[in-house]
């Protein structure tokens, strides 16, 4: 029979969409439909269009048309679990949740579970489920890890993922999609909902939420395999990729059979290179992908207003913060209702609200909110903006996805979005009424940044997100899923290998990756498994595993989640005892990275949560501080992290760049930027290097602009680096933007051989020779061994400090390199290392991009497109083989440097 596409409401959902004025939308009938299809649903659809009434709609109609709830047995249980990537969310989700639910008068009860839940309701939601629970993917793991969770959950029809292009593709991806395949365990007939409006690749989300059918070979043990072929050169090759591997007993090694031709047997190191990845992952077979799932597109929107500000008619050359805007940026929250100021770090976020507060002549109430704030600030902001109280919250990416608070007729971007999918999720916050145009407003805080916003700006128009990068499942957070479910019960190693593969993210997991993973959960692997305390569960007289005591189970349930932020303290306001003689915490003001304070010593001041504040020592976990009377801060402001360059958006760059024809959407004084740009140098073509040379003092730069950034160019120029070092250079340092990076030597660097510097090779033993000198392994393998749970952060009554865990992990490192260095975190360390803090692949793109096509200028000064990341230098700390040296550039003196002699149709530049 044929299933309809779209369905009728009954009456009683139907009157209330008609008494409120309203008609359903055609995508909410049909995520309506595929729920009475017993179908998986992904919904793409724009901000405002009522996605979360529609992922919700199925299961109101459904517990609306249920009858009386038995208090125990089969019904008594969860019906629905929605999850989101953030907390603030759940709550703003169960307010517009609870309007339909009151004024129909359906009897549904829903709560809201979060890391800030209370205990007893904790309990209480346990003891006595409600029929919708809000959580969060942290949370899901939790319950995974519970005592009776295959009875909780017996009863769950639906679940629900918002914003989920916010969180498949990464490890907390795929510690939900682990999750998700647990549920559908223990509640078979469970339907998957996932929500989004930024999604570029809709089928890539449906076959990440598509549960796959478990592996053949796992439901027919008695199977065999053939395989025919006419041209084979190793025939073992191909047997060893078709034949099952062997079960791994308790603490047991795998080993390969002895039979057959002893010269046709590969070793472990040709076994290793012919693996499709260093992760034992094989690609999954296509057919097993998005069956089962609903593509729901929703009807576009009004296209947004957005706008670019162009300060005073002049785009600085420079910079970073948009602070020469502020003025501009304080009138247009003035003629606004309510605005939201978007930025890109925390840092910067402080340093926005101090700017504004300092010239808020008119007294407008603005608030800041960012994830270093104590929650209880964050809450206070959150209910301010509700009620309508505020004028202005500046903010970082605590607020980027579908929060409703308040009358939002304004956002604000300012300095570049990094990612058109991100500008769309915050413009969404404007307005999130479908049929009227939301309003935002970026302001750039540089030239190159001109042309971002711009790319961004033609991106939202054309309805084009971000290239999301192809993922596989990671070791450490399966190893913590397996830990997970040992703690809430014994499992078979079959029957948890037959359902981990039907998550999306490991559909392509060998049995003996799978193997390995469980043999790092009971015995940290060989390396480790003479320590009794990396021996986490064991095996049962019939064979299956647990967890190893109720000890290990609460430390394992204490530690759950794949975030691994930097060390933090707690910032918290100091008090003394003892007639003034010791420090006591008091008042908690948020949280910042453990490595802020190891720089700072008592009495330096910084600004931090809106205010200036005196640094007056560590203890434990807390750092402490007090006002300061001294109110110019002599530490800069913590910053957090800065989003990268997205690729897309970095493609559209260089294509504008290179077509003279857009300039002229551009402002006068960038058009004449570029123009000059030409003149003393070149404009790089889309598919080409543009790589400088010149002199300036007593030292010579070379400066490359491949628009890739500032991962992909900090990698490239440590490489750069120790291949000019061979050559006998001397590079004094390097200093790099999302655009551009400049390396600097006492010797000329005209005469190198480009080609042979940029060659693709660079990513074999130079990238392996730096790996082995630098922190970033070991940094690397620090987040692994917590997500993985062979270290724990968390302990029953104490915390470690990020200085303990550092120091715990790095013993380890030191043991597995010495003694395994195959072991499984290793390898999973040097793929994140690859793919996060390197990345390498973009990196290697660019390289394949480039080769044979450098185009080298050497000049006699700096061009115009160098001002940018030589005025960095002096900001960031250099360093190099040779020497340490840092330059104090002025922007004024490199800018009236680059326009000597300048045309007079240019001087406009200036």
């Amino acid at each position: 029979m044929t299933t309809p596409r779209t369905a009728t409401l009954p009456p009683l959902f139907a009157d209330w969409f008609a008494g409120r004025g309203w008609s359903p939308r055609r995508h909410q009938l049909e995520m309506v439909a595929a729920a009475q299809a017993g179908q998986h649903a992904l919904l793409v659809a724009p901000t405002g269009g009522g996605k979360t009434l529609a992922g919700f709609l199925p299961s109101l109609i459904d517990l609306a048309e249920r009858g009386p709830r038995p208090e125990t047995g089969p019904g008594s249980g969860v019906h629905t679990l929605y999850l989101s990537p953030l907390k603030a969310l759940t709550t703003d989700v169960e307010r517009n949740l609870m309007t339909p639910i009151r004024e129909i008068g359906l009897n549904i009860h829903v709560e809201s579970r979060t890391g800030d839940t209370k205990q007893s309701k904790k309990q209480r939601q346990r003891d006595f489920p409600p029929d919708i629970l809000l959580t969060t993917p942290e949370q899901l793991a939790l319950f995974c890890a519970w005592e009776g969770a295959r009875d909780y959950f017996a009863d769950l029809k639906c679940v629900v993922l918002d914003e989920v292009h916010a969180i498949w593709s990464g490890k907390r991806g795929d510690l939900l999609a682990l999750g998700l395949a647990r549920l559908q365990a223990f509640a078979p007939q469970m339907r998957r909902v996932a929500l989004s409006a930024t999604v570029d690749d809709p089928q890539k989300i449906a076959d990440w939420l598509s549960p796959s059918p478990p592996r053949l070979q796992t439901f027919a043990p008695q199977m065999r395999r053939v395989a025919l072929s006419a041209t084979v050169d190793d025939p073992a090759k191909i047997a060893d990729w078709l034949s099952p591997s062997p079960l791994v007993g308790e603490g047991g090694r795998r080993s390969r059979s002895d039979e057959g031709d002893a010269e046709n047997r590969l070793d472990a190191a040709s076994l290793d290179q012919a693996a499709p990845s260093s992760l034992s992952l094989r690609d999954p077979p296509s057919p097993l992908r998005g069956e089962g799932v609903r593509v729901v597109l929703g009807d576009p929107g009004a296209p947004p207003v957005v706008d670019v500000l162009v300060s005073e008619g002049r785009v600085p050359w420079a910079g970073h913060t948009g602070v020469h805007a502020i003025p501009e940026v304080y009138d247009a929250i003035r003629r606004a209702e309510l605005s939201l100021i978007f930025v890109n770090t925390r840092w910067q976020a402080e340093f926005v609200f101090q700017s504004l507060w300092a010239i808020n002549e008119d007294d407008l109430p603005i608030a800041l909110h960012h994830g270093s704030l104590a929650a209880e600030q964050r809450r206070k902001v959150e209910a301010a903006m509700a009620r309508g109280d505020l004028k202005a919250v500046v903010c970082t990416s605590t607020l980027d996805l579908g929060i409703d608070w308040g009358d939002v007729d304004l956002v604000i971007q300012l300095a570049a979005p990094k990612g058109a999918s991100r500008l769309v999720q915050r413009i969404g916050r404007a307005n999130h009424r479908l049929d009227e145009p939301s309003r935002a407003l970026m302001v750039p805080a540089s030239r190159f940044e001109m042309l971002e916003c711009q790319a961004a700006r033609e991106a939202v128009a054309e309805n084009a997100f971000d290239w999301e990068p192809e993922h596989t499942g990671t070791l450490d957070t399966l190893a913590q899923h397996v830990m997970g479910c040992a703690c809430s019960e014994a499992f078979d190693l079959s029957d948890l290998y037959a359902e981990v593969t039907t998550a999306g993210p490991y559909r392509g997991l060998t049995y003996e990756a799978f193997e390995e993973v469980v043999d790092l959960v009971a015995t940290g692997g060989y390396a480790l498994r003479t320590y009794d305390r990396f021996a986490r569960i064991v095996r049962t007289r019939d064979g299956k595993w647990k967890v190893r005591n109720a000890q290990m189970a609460q430390r394992h349930r204490m530690n759950v989640g794949a975030i691994v932020s930097a060390a933090n303290l707690n910032v918290r306001v100091a008090g003394r005892r003892g007639g003034g003689k010791h420090l006591v915490a008091g008042r908690k003001v948020g949280e910042a990275e453990e490595w802020y304070f190891e720089q700072m010593t008592p009495g330096d001041t910084f600004v931090f949560a809106g205010q200036v504040w005196a640094f007056q020592g560590i203890a434990g976990t807390d750092a402490l501080v007090a006002p300061a009377v001294d109110k110019d801060p002599k530490i800069p402001s913590y910053g957090g992290s800065k989003f990268p360059l997205g690729t897309s958006l970095a493609e559209r760059v260089r294509r504008m760049v290179q077509d003279r024809d857009h300039w002229r959407v551009l402002p006068s004084d960038v058009q004449e930027w570029l123009e000059l740009q030409e003149l003393r140098s070149a404009i790089p073509e889309a598919q080409t290097l543009l790589v400088e040379t010149f002199p300036r003092g007593t030292r010579h730069f070379l400066v490359a602009h491949p628009f890739e950034g500032r991962l992909a160019h900090t990698t490239l120029a440590m490489l750069l680096t120790r291949r000019l070092d061979r050559m006998g250079v001397g590079p004094l340092g390097f200093v790099v933007t999302d655009y551009s990076l400049a390396i600097w030597s006492i010797r000329p660097m005209d005469d190198i051989d480009l080609d042979a510097l940029f060659e693709p090779d660079m990513l074999g033993d130079d990238l392996e020779a730096w790996l082995e000198e630098s922190f970033m392994m070991k940094r690397s393998f620090r987040n692994c061994a917590l997500i993985s749970g062979l270290i724990e952060q968390r302990q029953p009554g104490a915390e470690k400090t990020g200085r303990q865990v550092t120091f715990s992990t790095d013993l380890i490192y030191d043991v597995l390199r010495r003694h395994q260095p195959d072991h499984l975190l290793l390898r999973t360390a040097r793929a994140d290392a690859a793919t996060g803090l390197l990345d390498v692949a973009r990196l290697g793109q660019l390289l394949s991009r480039i080769h044979g096509r450098i185009v080298h200028k050497a000049l006699d000064r700096p061009s115009p497109f160098s001002v940018p990341v030589l005025v960095q230098i002096g900001r960031e700390r250099v360093g190099g083989d040779a020497a340490e040296m840092i330059l104090d550039e002025s922007a004024e003196a490199l800018i009236a440097e680059v326009m000597e002699d300048a045309p007079e149709a240019l001087k406009g530049a200036a």
